[in-house]
């Protein structure tokens, strides 16, 4: 059976799960995925770790555009997604819908667990440091190097988890609150590209214009995303 090396950023992980089975099951090619936040899948990426495929966030897709790794034109942004928070299932749901609110839910939180390499914990960390309250929270934060936040909910802890709304979603036993206000939030784009030395080149862009079609876009919407 032909073979594709994927890496994707963690936060399309529940959808590609679906989405490569049913790749797999037109087209008879399997998709090895790995995945990981992309600050880490950059690293690896520039310590020569070899790939197919990669789906990053625009920023990093753009970066390695920029380092001749991944073929311009093959580039296709597939999702939107936005930052929230959850709890344990059975917690009540504080109310997030201001930034006021959302301050106060912060700071009343015995912890909170956020990712040091994902793109939901850098926009996190920033935005503690301009709502005035990164001393305060931090001081109590669970740290996640890398993975799902929202696993420290069910370990007990934390009491709230701040990452991608799919990323959350992937996590049994919580529940997800909602977005951070989205006047506080620039959405995430996930994009996927070409790397420039893919051994399966025609394989990768069948699978490239699969993920950029209309049809997977009820797996994307409910795995949190937003096509």
């Amino acid at each position: 059976m032909e073979k594709i090396r994927m890496l994707s950023t963690l936060g399309l992980m529940g959808a590609m799960r679906n989405l490569s089975s049913a790749f797999e099951a037109a087209t008879g090619i399997h998709v090895d995925a790995d995945f990981a936040p992309t600050l880490a899948l950059l690293r690896r990426l520039r310590a020569g770790e070899a790939a197919d495929l990669v789906i990053l966030t625009r920023d990093g897709l753009d970066e390695m555009i920029g380092e001749g790794r991944v073929i311009a034109d093959s580039a296709a942004d597939l999702a939107r997604s936005y930052v929230g928070l959850a709890v344990r299932a059975g917690q009540p749901h504080p109310d997030i819908s201001s930034e006021a609110a959302l301050r106060k839910v912060l700071l009343a939180a015995r912890s909170v667990a956020y990712s040091r390499l994902g793109a939901s914990g850098v926009y996190f960390a920033q935005l503690i440091v301009r709502m005035g309250i990164a001393t305060e929270i931090n001081a109590e934060a669970t740290i996640v190097e890398q993975g799902f936040t929202a696993e420290r909910l069910v370990s007990g802890e934390a009491d709230l988890a701040v990452q991608q709304i799919s990323e959350l979603k992937q996590v049994g036993g919580i529940e997800v609150i909602g977005p951070v206000p989205h006047q506080l939030q620039t959405p995430a784009v996930f994009s996927a590209g070409r790397m420039t030395d893919a051994k399966q080149a025609k394989a990768a862009d069948r699978l490239l214009r699969y993920l950029a079609s209309p049809e997977v876009m009820p797996v994307l919407r409910r795995s949190g995303l937003e096509p």
